[in-house]
């Protein structure tokens, strides 16, 4: 129904044009709003489009509402519309398109709410993407709960999604930890130990002190080498009244010098592998998975780098300054140019993202989607530029920023520095509040709003915990199915449900499968609007509507001893289960059937 409602803003104006209300050339109808009804007697369906449109009519609002609703009356689905105060327009559902829902829930089962609104568009969503430096924290979960959300929620609406996590393992930050590793295998030799200094811009946290040990397992002592040579001649770190930058990258040569390439690469890759590993382990335990793992050095091992570099130059969209290849970015709307190719002939990781781009449209994707937390805002413009560079449709290409996310525990913010040490992993999220409360809360929140994760009401069981409260509707169904037979009533029949719905005459009844009929529409709506917390509003909504059943009086008997009736009913509150743990799996988040 919210469909038909939403043509009109294609249908409404050709056909008030007939009678010269509008010239031939009006754009599209403004944005009207279609919402459910407050109460029953203003019917199924509130709809403020003559107030929002009659502007552009050149007519009163209520004059419009009449015009719309002699367009629409004869629709199957109305059974009336009436017209409220200055032209608010309510809709009456015909009560056989309302219980319809009931049949098409229980022959779709798990793929109720699926459609091809997608058109089966092939998009690769990226999301995650973290540092393999350490550990995933809590800032990481929220994009990693939206990006496996609304991977979920495009696949369900129709479209190709292929999920990706962009491995950057190649480059300074890698070269960084590495070389932390390495201090810390030599501290674990005691003729070595004094003499290091740890650097203030090195990775702190316990974690690299652990893979020290299955380092030296590894490799004995065969990798040690004079730490005074290696502390030798380095700038001053940040606390010494130096630049910590600078001194951990001549402390990062220095280790490639003593080591040799070699050592340093299998230094480099044990960390690597070890914490990839360990990220790909927590993400399955999170229920967020993907289906590769791009590797950032394949493009540069590849010659992708240079390939990307040699086109954009036959485009004429590089320029050599001061020895370092610029892409003219601002000549696409960024707010300065680039640098690809630095003088000393290293890349930057802009050259890695340019060439990661091209490679995705390259693989046959329509649509390229990157899940990028928000202090990537500068990211936005330049990719869209890179895009334009290589003659790609800068549309094709889409950022999502998802905002923080602040961890409170008695009432106080827990602070975060991965290379500090001073963070709250993901899995100790896990392990306090549960996977499925983590991954709600998550989403249940736009992505561009910050969100304040509230540890202690994630934990409690009752009506205020948003995940508690959806499971336990659902929990509460199977409960409720579990008591025919402990009463004695024959089992649920659903071809009787069927032929009886007629008998759902409840108002709540009639609520309830109102707003079932809308689960589709919502994943279109999530999907377009990328917005995973569009379901998660609705499945709270849902749950509302099933617990007034059994909590507002008069209470509904369900398990009433009228055979045609509870079938009817059964078949009403399976549908609701049904759609219940459609929704939550494609949130992640599971579906009990006991509490």
């Amino acid at each position: 129904m919210n469909q038909a409602l939403s043509r009109l803003q294609q249908d409404a104006p050709p056909k008030l044009d007939a009678e010269g209300k509008v010239d031939s050339a009006a754009a599209l109808l403004p944005e009207f709003l279609v919402e459910n009804s407050k109460s029953a007697e203003h019917g199924d369906l509130a709809v403020n489009a003559a107030m929002a449109c009659a502007k552009r009519f050149g007519m009163k609002p209520r004059e419009l509402a009449e015009k719309l609703q002699a367009l629409l009356s004869n629709h199957p689905a109305i059974q009336k519309i009436e017209i409220a105060g200055p032209g608010f327009m309510n809709f009456f559902l015909r009560p056989e398109y309302k219980s319809a829902v009931l049949s098409a829930v229980l022959a779709a089962g798990e793929r109720y709410g699926q459609s091809e609104f997608g058109k089966a568009l092939k998009v690769t969503l990226e999301y995650v993407s973290a540092n393999p430096t350490g550990p995933l924290h809590v800032g990481h979960g929220r994009g990693a709960a939206y990006g496996s959300s609304l991977s979920n929620i495009l696949s369900a609406a129709g479209f190709d999604v292929q999920r990706e996590y962009y491995v950057n393992d190649y480059g300074r930050q890698m070269d960084i930890m590495a070389t932390s590793l390495y201090l810390r295998y030599l501290q674990l030799f005691a003729s070595h130990a004094e003499t290091l200094r740890f650097p203030e811009n090195a990775y702190k946290g316990g974690y690299v002190t652990e893979m020290a040990l299955p380092l030296r397992a590894e490799f004995g002592d065969r990798l040690v080498r004079d730490a005074a040579a290696l502390m030798a001649n380095l700038p001053l770190d940040e606390s010494q009244g130096g630049d910590k930058d600078k001194h951990v990258d001549a402390l990062i040569g220095n280790a490639k010098q003593a080591l040799g390439a070699a050592d340093f690469r299998a230094i480099y890759d044990f960390a690597l592998q070890r914490l990839q590993y360990a990220i790909g382990a927590e993400l399955k335990q999170f229920n967020v998975a993907h289906d590769s793992w791009f590797s950032e050095r394949s493009l540069a091992e590849s010659g992708a780098l240079e390939s990307v570099v040699a086109e954009l130059k036959q485009r004429n969209e590089l320029e050599l300054r001061d020895g370092a290849w610029w892409f003219k970015a601002t000549a696409y709307g960024d707010e300065k140019d680039r640098v690809v190719f630095r003088e000393n002939g290293q890349s930057t990781y802009f050259a890695s993202d340019i060439a990661y781009l091209k490679n995705k449209f390259e693989r046959g994707y329509d649509h390229a989607i990157y899940v990028l937390g928000a202090d990537h805002h500068g990211y936005i413009a330049r990719l869209k530029a890179a895009a334009s560079g290589f003659g790609i449709d800068p549309a094709r290409v889409e950022i999502c920023l998802v905002q923080f996310a602040r961890l409170f525990k008695d009432g106080k913010e827990v602070s975060m520095g991965k290379r500090e040490g001073q963070f709250v992993t993901l899995s100790d999220l896990r392990e306090e509040v549960g996977t499925d409360a983590a991954r709600f809360f998550y989403v249940m929140r736009s992505h561009e709003q910050h969100l304040d994760f509230d540890l202690e009401l994630a934990k409690k069981q009752s009506a205020d915990n948003p995940v508690y409260y959806v499971q336990y509707a659902h929990a509460r169904i199977c409960r409720v199915f579990q008591r025919i037979a402990e009463r004695g009533l024959s089992a649920f029949d659903p071809a009787v449900g069927v032929a009886n719905v007629e008998l759902l005459t409840e108002p709540r009844e009639q609520a309830l499968m109102s707003f079932l009929a809308r689960f589709p529409e919502q994943i279109q709506n999530s999907a377009a609007q990328r917005a995973p917390h569009v379901v998660a509003n609705y499945l709270r909504e849902l749950a509302a509507l099933l617990h007034s059943l059994y909590d507002s009086p008069p209470r509904v008997e369900i398990l009433c001893t009228e055979d045609n009736l509870r079938n009817a009913r059964l078949l009403l509150i399976h549908a609701a289960r049904t759609v219940l743990k459609n929704g939550l799996a494609l949130l992640g988040v599971s579906a009990p059937e006991a509490m």
